[in-house]
Parts: structure tokens; sequence; C-alpha cells
């Protein structure tokens, strides 16, 4: 599966060209919808009607032909449609055709211009909303770093041991602890072992937990994202006393990572992480609302994206599901908006994101009823 990272969202907002199709539909995971090809089918319902329009536009066919070709042939790809996940964004030209299969429940939109409509991958890039996940067993670690979009596994057996018997030696027999339910219904799972007490048990898990914890340390304090710990429901209680990371969410994803792949790994994450990725957007909606009718702040969208283009903005908010269509003359520094999306215009918000990221800035998509100035699409908060 592909997801967005932050050079492949950067090559596609600089990406330009004669005609750029960008489509987004929400997809299913899995269940009878999968089974009945319904994301699929979607992706064929705007895929005729994207050809219908471009046609209108006097699209020559060859040009149409190249650009759906890699289209057609991922419908036919049965394979890719079985491994699906919340979202699909879909981008081509004559030149360039790119995939993202994204945990994101995106709305069915699709848009041609002359470059990629790029605004909803734009939460991803901004750097708030990463979060580290650690998959600790007693037999098996591994360590992820996440946003919203994207899951990268990352090498850490030069940091820590792998296994429990690393830590406290070959001469631990593995038979030694083992694991049982005691009762009906799934009670609490207890250590116990031959010839050997449940108290050394545990010490011995939260020894090697303990090993695990520093030799994680370094990596984790250089950005202190938080992190999500997933494991059986047994083993928290003893990671947690060997913890010594501040940012560690204390709540656990519950059960054993093997039994999932990776995108599941991310998914039951995310529900975690999810209430602790928006603090750092909250701050600066705060920030714009001290610092209203002020110079450093404005909803003046004229005047919001040549500030973009100079540099000028720290944060940009802008306003989820909304648009806002025009032209920019980056020479003279002017805005021309229209009423609706026609030839030669261009989604004014679109611009606006994919550019402050590019400056260094932050962009969030964020719901009217949150918006710091409800009365327009895009807030700015410039740079002191």
């Amino acid at each position: 599966m592909s997801m967005i990272n932050e050079k492949e969202f950067k090559k596609l907002a600089s990406h330009k060209n004669e005609v750029c199709v960008s489509i987004f539909i929400p997809t299913q995971r899995a269940g009878k919808e999968v089974l009945e090809e319904k994301n699929k089918k979607h992706l064929h319902s705007e895929w005729v009607q994207i050809r219908k329009e471009l046609k209108e536009d006097g699209i020559n066919n060859s040009l149409i032909d190249k650009i759906g070709k890699p289209i057609e042939s991922l419908l036919d790809d049965r394979d890719f449609w079985r491994h699906q996940s919340d979202g699909l964004a879909i981008f081509s030209s004559p030149e360039f055709f790119e995939k993202y299969t994204l945990p994101v429940n995106f709305e069915t939109y699709h848009y041609i211009s002359e470059e990629f409509y790029v605004k909803p991958l734009v939460p991803a890039m901004t750097g708030d909303g990463k979060f580290n996940i650690l998959a600790i067993q007693l037999g098996d670690v591994s360590f992820y770093e996440a946003t919203r979009f994207s899951i990268t596994p990352l090498e850490i057996d030069d940091l820590t041991p792998s296994r429990l018997e690393d830590r406290v030696g070959y001469d631990y027999k593995e038979k030694a602890l083992q694991f049982r339910t005691q009762g009906e219904g799934g009670e609490k799972t207890q250590f116990h072992g031959h010839g050997g007490s449940e108290r050394d048990e545990k010490e011995e898990a939260k020894q090697f937990f303990r090993a695990v914890d520093q030799g994680l340390k370094n990596y984790l304090n250089k950005e202190k994202l938080p992190l999500v710990v997933y494991c059986q429901d047994y083993l928290f209680p003893i990671y947690k006393e060997a913890n010594t990371y501040n940012n560690m969410i204390d709540k656990v994803v519950s059960g054993n990572p093997n039994d999932t792949d990776l995108m599941g790994i991310h998914q039951k994450a995310l529900e975690v992480a999810e209430p602790f990725l928006n603090e750092n957007r909250d701050e600066k909606i705060e920030k714009y609302r001290e610092l209203s009718n002020t110079e450093s702040t404005t909803s003046v969208v004229s005047d919001i994206i040549p500030a973009v283009y100079q540099g000028k903005v720290d944060t940009l908010f802008i306003e989820n599901r909304a648009e806002i269509w025009g032209e920019y003359n980056e020479d003279k520094m002017k805005v021309k908006f229209h009423e609706n999306h026609q030839n030669g215009n261009i989604s004014l918000l679109n611009l606006a994101a994919r550019k402050t990221i590019e400056m260094g800035g932050k962009v969030y998509l964020v719901e009217h009823e949150f918006m710091p100035e409800k009365e327009s699409k895009m807030n700015a908060l410039f740079r002191f």
C-alpha cells in the first residue's frame, strides 16, 4: 500500500501540466462492500464523469487516454482492491501517475486543473499530528513513526534488545515463562512458571522492558512525540513501571501486534493517539484569538495569499470542505475571485495550503465552527 510522505507530497504540489486530474474517494477496508467491489465501482463512476468533463473542455482523446490508462489498469487490479484503507487519492497527468491508500475518510471529489489538488493531504505535512508506536511482546519489539496519514517502520535493533532472553541471558528457559487465562470469559492473564516464582518472571519482563525504554530514550526525547504502546493487557502495567518517557499515552492498544498488518496497527494506534494530536492546533487557534484585531492576524484572503508567497504566514487555518475559486498574479500580487470553478482558474485554498507548506508554515483544515474567524474560509497567523 502506498502512503504519503513529505517528499512525495512536495513532488505532487510542484507538478504542473496541461491537464492534472486529482481524485478522492472513500473506501472500505473489508466486508460486504469489498466483496461487491463497491470501491472499484466508485472509482469507475468518477472516471466516467471526469472523461466526460475533459471532452467538454476540448481535451483531445489521445491526452485523455494517457491520463486514463493507469486509472483503467488500476480498475482491473483485483489484488489492489482487496487491500484498502479508509480513502483513496489518485493523481494523474499525461506524464505522471500516483495513488495513495490512506486512513482518511475522504469525501468523493475530483479536480481538473494545471496542478494537483493536495489540500486534503496537507495536515499530514505540518509536523503536528506525528506520534510514535511501540509494538512490544516478550518475543518481539517493533517501532514506528506515524501521522494521521502514514506509518513508517523504524529500525531499532541497534538500540534495544529484540527478545526477553537477549536481556536476561540465554540460560533463561523460554518454556519457563508461560501464560494462562484463569477462569472462563477471558479474565486477567497471569504469569506462571516451572520452578520459578510469578514475581521473578514479572521482574524479568520488567528488566526487558526497562532495556527497551532506555534504548529508545534518546530517540524519543529528540521530538518528544506522543508514544502509543501496543501490547497485551497484562504486559502494559509492567511496561508502565519500566517506562521513563514523559509523553507515553496512558492507554494501551490492547492485543498481539502480530495479529494485524501494518494498516491495522496504524488504525488502532491512531484511535488512541487522536485526542492528543490536536493540541498544537488548538494552541495556535487560541493564539490567533488573543492577537485578533492586530497586525499579527488576518482573515482577508486577498491579503493572505501574497503574505504566503512572502513567507510571512506562520499558521494557516482553512475551513474544511470549503472552496474559493479564482486566480493569483504573483508578479502583481493580486487575487481575482470567481464564483465557480471554470477554465483558467484554480482553488485558491489549495494554492495557499501548498505554498504555506513550501514556505515552512503550518496548515490546519478546521471545521467551520472551530475557525478563529468564521466569516472567512481562510485565517492566517503571521510570523512575529
